[in-house]
């Protein structure tokens, strides 16, 4: 057990921090797991946002997480899994009110010429 202070304060954060990495680690095996087990859109799409939270918290590269990544997706569609990637529909009162609106010509701005600072007397 560490003795100096600033040791101490160290050896606490990393089982801190330690047990925060275990514990995203093994979220990201039980959604794949779960995917495995029942490949849907759904699984899918928690599968690879756990990925990408292990990137985000620096617990896998970018290209580890990519290649997991493409091989839930390839084995999706080995399973026959659509995704459902649509878009979500736009209100259509939205769409109404911007299209409804008038063009309002701007008026051009008047110019303002600055004040002039009043000369300053140099001392003899």
């Amino acid at each position: 057990m560490p003795i100096i202070k600033s040791a101490i304060k160290r050896a606490k954060q990393t089982i801190k921090r330690r047990e925060r990495n275990v514990g995203i680690k093994r979220d990201v095996k039980e959604a794949v797991k779960a995917f495995v087990a029942n490949p849907s859109a759904t699984t899918l799409s928690k599968a690879q946002s756990e990925l990408d939270t292990a990137v985000k918290k620096n617990l896998l590269k970018k290209n580890t997480a990519s290649r997991r990544k493409a091989n839930l997706s390839k084995a999706a569609k080995a399973a026959g899994v659509t995704l459902g990637t649509a878009k979500k529909a736009a209100p259509k009162t939205a769409a109404k009110t911007t299209a409804a609106k008038p063009a309002v010509a701007k008026k051009p701005a008047a110019k303002k010429t600055p004040a002039k600072k009043p000369a300053t007397k140099k001392e003899a």
